[in-house]
């Protein structure tokens, strides 16, 4: 009996002595993470755009709705044929906006505690359309023309490009690059080498509309002057290095 006892207390000792190291050693990995070496990395790309994508509205005041939106209507229906008599197919034609707003007034009270209710004095109807030109070249005779024919609030126009996935991919090369470039400096300063790639996420940035040239609502002589530029794509990267603390 007494043999027995003291077989199952070895065996009992032998297995606490492997398995107690296996556990130390799991619970020193998760409490001592391995060193790393955090950087961002940034690259850019300058093109010529392509494209503009215009917003033009017509509003039109009457004292009906539906004198209001007459008017409004046919001219639009004008501007729709003069973008289509420049060039501009259908499917880079869409309508963007439209509303049918009353124009309140607002009578003078009789007396503090006498105030009449607003009154509709009229309507306001307003019709947006957005227009993609694919020819940077007309866009100041398009502008003028559509002034001329019955736009007579301002938009924004972007001058964007059809297809930026060549200086995007580009970008992204770029700002890899950098970050390499951050994680090896850091690295050398450190007295270390850089180890494996453990995590990399990107961020893009596309440019933003640009406020439309400013418009006379008369006749011009000539077409709008307007300047194309550059557009910049910029990508951002955050890349994660694991740090090989063997000394360089």
């Amino acid at each position: 009996m007494k043999n027995k006892l003291k077989h199952r207390l070895a065996c009992l000792l032998i297995a606490a002595f492997f398995t107690f190291p296996l556990s130390f050693a799991a619970s020193a990995d998760e409490s001592d993470p391995q060193p790393r070496i955090l950087v961002s990395g940034e690259g850019s790309v300058d093109i010529a755009p392509d494209m503009a994508v215009l917003t033009l509205t017509v509003m039109r005041q009457a004292d009906t709705a539906r004198a209001a939106l007459d008017a409004n209507s046919s001219a639009m229906t004008e501007v729709q044929k003069a973008m289509r008599t420049a060039g501009i197919e259908n499917r880079d034609m869409q309508t963007s906006g439209f509303s049918i707003q009353p124009n309140y007034v607002y009578p003078v009270p009789k007396s503090a505690s006498e105030r009449e209710p607003p009154q509709i004095a009229g309507y306001t109807v307003r019709n947006s359309l957005t227009v993609r030109i694919r020819d940077l070249g007309a866009v100041g005779a398009i502008l003028d023309k559509s002034v001329s024919l019955g736009v007579n609030e301002g938009g924004n126009i972007t001058f964007t490009n059809a297809d930026p996935s060549a200086a995007l991919t580009q970008a992204r090369i770029s700002a890899v690059q950098d970050a390499i470039a951050k994680a090896d400096t850091l690295a050398d300063a450190a007295g270390v080498k850089r180890g494996r790639l453990m995590e990399i996420s990107e961020q893009t940035y596309s440019p933003r509309p640009r406020p439309m040239v400013e418009m006379a609502m008369g006749r011009a002589s000539d077409s709008v002057p307007v300047a194309v530029g550059e557009n910049t794509y910029k990508v951002s990267v955050n890349v994660t290095y694991a740090i090989d603390q063997q000394q360089r």
